[in-house]
């Protein structure tokens, strides 16, 4: 985890290139495809890195952030154009709004330099629990996000889970647990395939606020593949 984490702090503004314009699945079974969308599912998928406390109705969350996951059939990602790593990272611009009844609103766009890859998504949370100084913040979050760019491939997104933190002066640890469900479909690119399927997923991470200067660490596992996101922001 500390490699991964290492790696964001130099990567995150420089990405490598996450597929190539010119995707194909020329070649690809199935099995292969779908291996390939799980992959892209747990990459994609939306990455808050944030507590389950509320923001409240004058509360702001903005960051950049960038994820890194660990790719289980990397060389499926090189024989579908993409490049030959074994990790890949996906930067985002993030921003998130408090808003009465302890609800929050979210969204992310992402572009990965030197592709015609673009992502975007979204989050509604309730926090059932406000969280104080003797009790946690407990939070249901639902989330979406959708690979656009790429003719002939579509994937989309869709997260559900629960969260709980608990505030320690400038530090917040938190975790949770969850589903995400991937809608993976090609057509007119060497396949015409369709997938849908659920991961499971669990995350955990440290929030850390310095005034309005904010940090956040997060290792996620959605399926078998894991993900370490790294955010710096403002947040208040």
């Amino acid at each position: 985890m500390k490699k991964s984490l290492s790696a964001l702090c130099v990567l995150g503004c420089f990405a490598q290139p996450a597929l190539a314009g010119n995707i194909n699945f020329a070649g690809f079974s199935q099995a292969q495809f779908l291996s390939f969308s799980q992959d892209m599912g747990a990459a994609l998928s939306y990455k808050a890195a944030t507590p389950a406390a509320p923001l409240g109705v004058t509360g702001f969350d903005i960051g950049v952030e960038a994820t890194s996951t660990q790719l289980q059939n990397s060389a499926l990602l090189q024989k579908a154009g993409g490049p030959n790593t074994g990790s890949l990272v996906v930067p985002r611009l993030q921003i998130e709004k408090g808003l009465p009844f302890n609800i929050d609103v979210g969204a992310f766009y992402s572009a990965i330099p030197t592709t015609n890859i673009s992502l975007y998504g979204g989050e509604l949370s309730y926090a059932i629990l406000a969280g104080g100084v003797a009790e946690p913040a407990v939070a249901v979050r639902g989330s979406f996000s959708k690979l656009s760019g790429v003719t002939g491939w579509s994937l989309d997104t869709q997260g559900l889970d629960v969260l709980v933190s608990k505030g320690f002066a400038m530090l917040t640890p938190y975790g949770g647990v969850g589903s995400v469900w991937t809608n993976s479909s090609t057509s007119g690119l060497g396949l015409t395939a369709s997938d849908s399927f659920r991961q499971n997923k669990v995350f955990f991470g440290a929030n850390a606020n310095f005034g309005l200067a904010n940090l956040a660490l997060e290792y996620d596992k959605t399926g078998s593949i894991p993900s370490y996101t790294a955010k710096f922001g403002f947040r208040w």
